[in-house]
This record gives structure tokens, sequence and C-alpha cells, in this order.
């Protein structure tokens, strides 16, 4: 049951109408043209005119700034999200058009389907509304607060260290507070403690210097095709355990501690699988489905290209790996062993190359005991009354994270009002209708915790200009 006090929220119709111009707006950063990505920053902007919005260039797509003053002693929080969004993947598996807005019931809830509305457009949007509603209401904000919404979060952001290198001074901050980085599951409220590190490459297998017809040259040279599944088979042991010598420096296990805290999460197995259609769970062994997801590095294939339904054989095969990171692992490193271990199997009659991709991210943690964690657990507590707060993992990727800390001196806390299993990146993404006014009111009831009282902000030092 959540909390209803607090401010007058604006009508959900009114949000959801805003939304419906939002996601229209097909901000794909892995292929959209400037036109389109600059359009949608500045349709954020507009939203954030109260507070200074503006359209700023980086390197690539623009970012989207603002910021509200609250005096020179008040506690400064700077908000992140991000505009862009996932390609739509195959359109035959939405059940609507994916940059249509469209109310609908799943299992008894009221949704909203869309590209984007969950990962990250609703998100931002009902910290926006927020804000705006606690000026139009209160004739302030409880504290400094900092907008920077990018563009290219989806694809690793990999012009945001620069602009935020440039921008120190502006965006220096005493807490970031992000509103991207879905909750674990609904009806459960939960703070991430972590997300894992990311770095992904191609491996190009080439044959021949064109297709062959498969009859006139089939048994006479190698195959791509066959020998890239060769190579990918050999990535992992029989056990699910990546079989890359290097792959794991870095990656302590579990502690007793954490291992009993993590088998305490009410987590069904055989619903977990249920619930995505596989027969079971698979993975590491050794590891619950759990610690796997929280805990443990993988390295996965996350596509194969090559040759097609007609009688050739291919003469160039790709897989995109992706591999998601713990502990202390470093990306470079990872990549580094990766292309190590495909060089040192060698196969006859093609040859291999590996591409790293640019953007590369190390894990992210950010203690259980902080300050922030604590702050944000009563202001979940607050709305979700009689409920305990669990602390989870992302399991995927927030590259902000670990860039804030590095260039700012300030953690960040996660506090989205998505859930993991709104379809995030997949076709028919949704977001749960009574997330918006629930987050709202969570947002509200944090930045009041942050401002003052016992869960007060300390100032950063960075932002004093200490170093």
């Amino acid at each position: 049951m959540s909390d209803t006090q607090g401010i007058q929220l604006p009508a959900l119709d009114e949000i959801v109408s805003q939304l419906a111009e939002y996601v229209s707006l097909p901000s794909i950063s892995r292929s959209a043209g400037i036109d389109i990505m600059q359009e949608t920053a500045e349709w954020l902007a507009r939203r954030l005119a109260f507070a200074g919005g503006r359209v700023e260039p980086t390197e690539g797509f623009p970012v989207v700034r603002a910021e509200w003053t609250a005096g020179p002693d008040a506690p400064v929080v700077l908000v992140y999200g991000h505009y862009d969004v996932q390609p739509t993947g195959r359109l035959d598996e939405w059940a609507t058009p994916p940059f249509d807005l469209v109310a609908d019931v799943r299992a008894g809830e009221e949704v909203l389907l869309g590209r984007g509305i969950s990962d990250d457009k609703g998100p931002v949007l009902l910290v926006v509304r927020l804000a705006e509603a606690l000026l139009a209401q209160v004739g302030a904000l409880p504290l400094t607060v900092k907008f920077l919404i990018e563009g290219e979060e989806e694809i690793g952001s990999p012009h945001l260290a620069a602009y935020v290198a440039e921008h120190q001074m502006d965006l220096s901050c005493d807490l970031v507070i992000s509103a991207d980085g879905a909750q674990w599951r609904p009806g459960e409220p939960s703070l991430s403690v972590a997300s894992k590190g990311l770095v992904s490459m191609d491996v190009v297998v080439r044959g021949a210097d064109s297709d062959l017809h498969s009859g006139r040259f089939g048994g006479t040279v190698a195959n791509p095709a066959r020998a890239l599944s060769v190579l990918l088979a050999g990535l992992h042991d029989e056990s699910g355990r990546v079989n890359v010598a290097g792959f794991y420096d870095g990656v302590d296990d579990p502690s007793p501690e954490r291992r009993v805290e993590i088998g305490h999460v009410r987590f069904d197995e055989d619903d977990y699988a249920a619930g995505l259609g596989v027969p079971c769970v698979y993975g590491e062994a050794g590891f619950s489905t759990l610690e796997r997801l929280w805990e443990r590095p993988t390295l996965e294939i996350t596509g194969i290209t090559s040759g097609g339904k007609y009688s050739v054989i291919p003469h160039i095969a790709t897989a995109h790996l992706s591999a998601r990171l713990v502990g202390q692992q470093d990306p470079d490193l990872v990549a580094a062993a990766v292309e190590r271990h495909l060089r040192e199997h060698p196969l006859a009659g093609v040859t291999t190359e590996v591409i790293v991709d640019a953007a590369r991210v190390p894990a992210y943690r950010i203690d259980a005991e902080h300050p922030a964690i604590r702050a944000a657990s009563v202001a979940l507590n607050h709305v979700y009354r009689g409920e305990n707060v669990l602390l989870a993992v992302i399991a995927g990727t927030l590259p902000a994270s670990t860039l804030f800390e590095q260039a700012l001196g300030a953690k960040t806390l996660f506090f989205s009002f998505s859930t993991s299993d709104e379809n995030l990146h997949a076709p028919n993404e949704f977001l749960r209708l009574n997330r918006i006014h629930e987050g709202m009111r969570a947002w509200e009831r944090l930045w009041c915790l942050l401002a003052d009282g016992p869960h007060r902000l300390e100032r950063n030092p960075r932002r004093l200009g200490h170093p």
C-alpha cells in the first residue's frame, strides 16, 4: 500500500499525455540522426524551463542541463538520467507500435507500453514533474537540484566523460541521484548497492575473398561460420564457467555473510525460469541463480551474423560478445584476455580478428551503510508502508556512476521507479502506471530527508574545491 500524503501531484492523465509526446520521439542513440536526438533534447529542456532548462552540445549527442539553487548552505544533488532509447528489435514482436504510447492491463495492473517508457523516459519525467509541482505549490525545492540528462547512455556514454570533465565546477554536487537503474521486482521496494561493469567486442572470422557455392567448393575450404562456432564454444567450459585465462582476475567469491544474505531473499528458480519461458535456469556451477546475477561476472554471446538460408559458404562470420564485470575487474584487461584466448586457439584456413568497442565501464558499488542508502530506505518506507527495502544489485551497467565518482568525487544513488521485469531493451517495454505517483512521492520525501535532519547530506570536499 502506497502513502498518499504530501503535495498535490499532477493528474496522471496530464503526465501520460506528456509521456506520449516524449515516447513518440524515436531517440535511438545507436541509429538515430542528430536531428531527432536534438529534437528530443529540446523537448525535455522545455519541460525543465522552470529551472533554466537548456540543451548543450557534446562531441556526440547533446545533453540537457538545468538547475534550481536553494541557497549557499543547502546540500546539492545532481539528478542524472538519459533520453536515448534502445533499438526496437523485430517490429513483429511488438503488440503495439513501439513509439506510440498505449495504455494496457497486464496481470491486473494498468501499464503503459512504448519504447523508452521504463528505460528511462518515464522515470526521468516523473522527477521533472515533481520538481515543477513543488515549485508551483511550495515556492522552493528543499535543496539545490541540478539536472544532467544525456543522450548516449544506451551506447555506453562515449562522450559524457569529456563533457563532465569540462563542466566539473558546474556539475559539482554532494550526491548524484540516478533516475536510471530499475528496481529488482514489483511489489517489493528495493535499492541497488552495485551495478556491473561492461566491455563488449566483435569477433570476426574471415575465409575466402567472397561467398562460395557450397556445392562447387564445399569440403575444400574452411567455413568461417563453423570456425566461429568452434571458437565460441571454447569460451566456456562444461560447468558454465568462462574458460578464458585471466578473465576472473579481480573477482572475489561472495563472502559467507553475503551468501547468507542473498539466500534469505525470496526467490523461486522454477518461477523465474517459467516467467522467462525457459525450461530451467543455467549458469556457472557452484553458485545460485541470484549469486550469479548479482555477484558473478558473465561473458555472453549477444549475436551471430553469417551467411543465410541459401547455398553458399559464407566468407565472413561475426559474433558480438558482451562481458558484465564485477569487483575489481579491469575492462581493458578482460578484453585483452578474451583476445589472447582466441589468438591462442587458431583454426586452419581462416583468420580471426577481435574488435573491442570503445565504451568500457568498470563495476560500481556504494556501501550499504552510506547515508544516501539509509535516507532512500526511509523514503521508500514512507511510500510503501510496512514493506522491507531489499538491497539488490543492478545486473546491467550504468556507465555514469563510476564517471561521477572519479570526476566529481560523488557517489551515485540509484532511485528509479521502473522495475526489471518491464521488458527493458526488449519488445513490448512497459511501465506500471502506479509507479509514476509512487515515484514522485518517494523523490519528494528523499529530497526533504537529504536537505535537513539526521539524513542531511554532508558537503563533498570536491565541491568545496578540495582534491
